[in-house]
């Protein structure tokens, strides 16, 4: 009788063992699962004008990363096609030519004008590291300059 209960005892500590380690394997692999977040879903540039429609033709998407060192400024320059990024670093002000003014923060999502003049400033004490993604087509310019237009 004592064998068959031991038996029984180590049987059922086997088997709840075994099953701690299942469940244990199975909140591990909850764990790894592939999560997702829609950042953002728009019809419109961070200014509220609404984008243009796509362009015809074949598409060509293009990815840029850019780094602007802490108190850099870009030039005046207008995108002639749509834009939208991530701000991975940093602090970065974008200024329309009306003034207006976004900031845009580690980890926000960004939505560019399209043929609207503006230009960008860091004026934080980090450089700002900023991934954009262009919907573009072959031989036409990502960002137009404006040099006549001079910064404050």
């Amino acid at each position: 009788m004592q064998w068959v209960l031991a038996a029984t005892l180590v049987c059922g500590a086997t088997t709840l063992m075994t099953g701690c380690s299942e469940a244990k394997a199975q909140e591990d692999n909850a764990a790894q699962s592939v999560k997702s977040e829609e950042l953002i879903r728009t019809s419109q540039s961070w200014d509220g004008v609404e984008l243009p429609d796509y362009l015809k033709g074949r598409p060509e998407l293009v990815a840029v990363k850019y780094e602007f060192p802490a108190g850099k400024k870009l030039g005046w320059h207008h995108h002639p096609v749509m834009n939208y990024g991530i701000l991975v670093q940093g602090e970065l002000t974008i200024i329309g030519q009306d003034g207006k003014e976004k900031v845009v923060h580690e980890g926000d999502v960004v939505v560019e004008m399209v043929n609207t003049i503006h230009h960008g400033e860091n004026r934080g004490k980090k450089p700002v590291i900023l991934y954009m993604f262009y919907l573009s087509q072959k031989d036409l310019p990502l960002a137009v300059q404006h040099p006549e237009i001079p910064l404050d």
